[in-house]
Formats: structure tokens, sequence, C-alpha cells
């Protein structure tokens, strides 16, 4: 195992030594024959997938992760208009950044260049494997791809499919690479590469990026669980609110940036939460509320000190009210996952207030959270959504995944 994780790893080296000098033309190109791959190996790509569903459910798959897993025709459609935006996006690579004449007539500036080797240890979402390879070789880089067991089969059919794609083109051949080895240890392997891997990111639940973060001798970059908040403040317009709110948790509550837990101003609270608890209830959605809560709506169960840390990934919502903004956004620094947050306001100065004082990727004023996403941002897709602070955070598109080293032109320049 050992060995074959390493000759994948030198392959891809040797494989991003040349893609740092692919051209733009060409990296588009190859990019277009995967999207062509993708609608021609459709009906293939569904029956592989097929697999791991069946699996799944007798394995007992939570309905979101079922959810995450599924292929069809749309989920491909979405991944090829992904490729399609990626296509259209400006090539990050060699572009010069704050090129400036010194006082002594040396020009200093930087150049963005790609990172090198990407990893990618992701669960559950096929669809990482597209996104992941797209971002990958538009902005120059290598991919190794490590998905989880559970879609086995759907990883080795999409990438079998990228594959061609690259073959096809006479891209850097392993440009795109798949460890198939769904043992643990694969992974732990993998993360030992440092000679070979510039950069791991982790996407999956909190014991994947635990593990990889406690195992890596590689720079990690992470984003940890997705507890997201909406707050509705005592000048908020209750319509928009109550909008904004139903969206952020019921429109699709299996993802990472889907609201967990709404804050609610204790003046507006008497007003907004019955009508909104209705509305969530005839969703679907528990309830867990805070003694308050349960005081204006009694029929909603009593929320308990680990639901304000949960990520529930599923149509249950805690509700609490909050004295004023202040402590809306303590409690949102105590058990926030700085991902993606939400103030609902009419007032200037709370707006900006929470824009301040919030610490999160992605900090929304009269918006939904579910917007935190890099196909919303016009990325065209994401390696996913960093809630660090270096060397990037929010979703990481194509400049993400550069880096850039300072140039310098002279005339025969000398230090004194």
């Amino acid at each position: 195992m050992k060995q074959k994780i390493e000759t994948i790893a030198k392959n891809a080296k040797a494989a991003s030594r040349k893609m740092a000098t692919v051209s733009t033309r060409e990296k588009n190109a190859v990019l277009a024959r995967m999207g062509e791959m993708l609608v021609e190996r459709s009906a293939y790509l569904m029956y592989e997938n097929k697999k791991d569903l069946e699996k799944g459910r007798e394995k007992g798959l939570s309905t979101a992760m079922i959810d995450r897993l599924r292929i069809d025709d749309k989920g491909i459609q979405k991944m090829v208009e992904g490729i399609n935006v990626v296509i259209g996006l400006p090539d990050p690579v060699g572009e010069i950044i704050n090129m400036k004449r010194l006082p002594n007539g040396l020009q200093i500036g930087r150049i963005r260049t790609p990172l090198g080797v990407i990893g990618i240890i992701y669960e559950s979402r096929p669809n990482v494997t597209v996104d992941a390879a797209s971002l990958c070789l538009k902005s120059g880089n290598a991919v190794i791809l490590r998905g989880g067991s559970e879609a086995i089969h759907s990883n080795i059919a999409l990438a079998k499919a990228l594959k061609e794609a690259v073959d096809a083109c006479e891209f850097p051949e392993h440009a795109v690479q798949l460890i198939d080895i769904t043992d643990r240890q694969a992974v732990y392997e993998m993360l030992k590469m440092d000679a070979y891997i510039d950069l791991i990111i982790p996407r999956g639940g909190h014991e994947l990026i635990r593990n990889v973060v406690e195992n890596s001798t590689i720079p990690v970059i992470k984003h940890d669980k997705g507890l997201c908040h909406v707050y509705v403040d005592k000048d908020a317009d209750l319509a928009m609110a109550e909008k904004v709110a139903f969206n952020a948790k019921v429109q699709r509550p299996s993802v990472c940036n889907a609201m967990e837990t709404l804050l609610v101003h204790r003046g507006v609270a008497g007003e907004f939460l019955p009508g909104m608890v209705k509305r969530f209830q005839e969703a679907g959605v528990e309830i867990r509320g805070c003694k308050a809560a349960k005081a204006i709506c009694p029929d909603i169960k009593d929320a308990k000190e680990e639901d304000w840390d949960t990520e529930y990934l599923d149509l249950i919502l805690s509700v609490k009210v909050v004295e004023d903004v202040e402590a809306a956004i303590e409690h949102i620094t105590r058990y926030g996952s700085m991902l993606s947050e939400s103030v609902i306001t009419n007032n200037y100065n709370t707006s900006w207030k929470f824009i301040r004082e919030v610490d999160a990727a992605s900090v929304y004023v009269n918006a939904s959270t579910r917007f935190t996403d890099g196909g919303e941002y016009g990325m065209g897709a994401e390696m996913g959504i960093s809630t660090q602070k270096l060397h990037c955070r929010g979703p990481m598109g194509l400049e993400e995944l550069t880096s850039a080293k300072y140039i310098g032109f002279g005339d025969g320049h000398i230090r004194t």
C-alpha cells in the first residue's frame, strides 16, 4: 500500500512541474473535454452510483448522507456547469501583483504560481471529484483524490472519465489521480508524503478533519463543522426574517452552511416565533427551544446545552431568545464554527456591529447563510470552505489554490 501511494505521489510531483507551464488555452481545452466526458458517460456514472446508494442504504446511512452521495442527471449537469464556469474564469497563474520600482531602480513584484500537488481527502460527495479536478487543473496544480469508501464506485467512474479527457488532450500524465484503496491506512500513508504533496484539503465530518490534522506532516487547510446562525434583530423586517430563516434551514439541511441555531431578539420574539415555528413544523423541522422560546411556543422540545453546539445536518433546529445583539454575538462567538453567520436587521449600526464583531469566513446582513458556496460566489466550484485564517478563508477557488513568489528586474543591480 505504501509503495503504491508513494508512486502516485511521485508521479503527481512530476506532473506538477509540467502543469506549471501549461497554457490557459490547453487547460480550458482539457476542462471542456472533461465536461463532455461526463455527459457521454452519464448512464455509466449513474449505474456505478447506484451501487454506492444501495450499499449506503444497507449500512443505514442517514438521509442527509444518501443525499450527498447521489448522482443523477441534474447532478451531472451541475458538475458540467461548474466546469464551464471555471473555464470562463481568468487563469490566476502568471498574474503580476504589485510590481513597483524601488528608489535604486530595481523593479520588485510578485507573480502567482501553482501550489504544486494538492491532496483532497473527502467523504460522501462524489461531485468533489469533479470540482477538485477542475479547479486544480485550471490553477496549474496536480491533484490526488482520495474519496470515502461509501462512494468508491462513483469516484472510480468519475476519475476514469476525467482521466480519459486528460489523455485525449495530451495533458501532463498523472495530473489527476485517484487513490482507490478504501482502507483507512491509505489516508495515513498519504498524509506522510510531504516530500511530494504540498497541501492537504480534507472535506467531511468532524472526525475526518480531526484525524487529518492530527496525523498530517503536510500543511492542511481545513473547514471544521458548519454550525451557522441567523440572528433576528429587534429592528428586523419580520417577513424578510421569516423568508431568510426558512431558506437557511430548509432549502438543503444536509450541508455545512445550513442554519442550525436561530437567535431572536426578545423584543420581537413574541411576534415572530409563533408563525416562524409553525412554518418550520409544517416543513417537518423539529424545534428545540430555550425556556423563553418554549414560553412563547409550548409545543416545541426543550433545548439542552449540547444543542447549541450541535451540527444537525438534518431537519432539526435549536431556537434561542437573546437579550440584544451583544448577546447574539456572544452566543455565536462561543458556539459558532466561523463559517457562515447572518443578521436580519434594518438598523445600519447593528448591521455593521455584527459584521465587525462576528468572526466568521462569511458574514451576511439580510441574507441566508446558504450563500457561502464557491458556486454562488462565482467560482464555478470550490475545494472547500476554509474556516482558517491562513493562507485563505472562506470558499476556496482558483486564486486560493495559488501562491506567489517575488520576482525582480534589474540592470546589473548590486547591493552595497
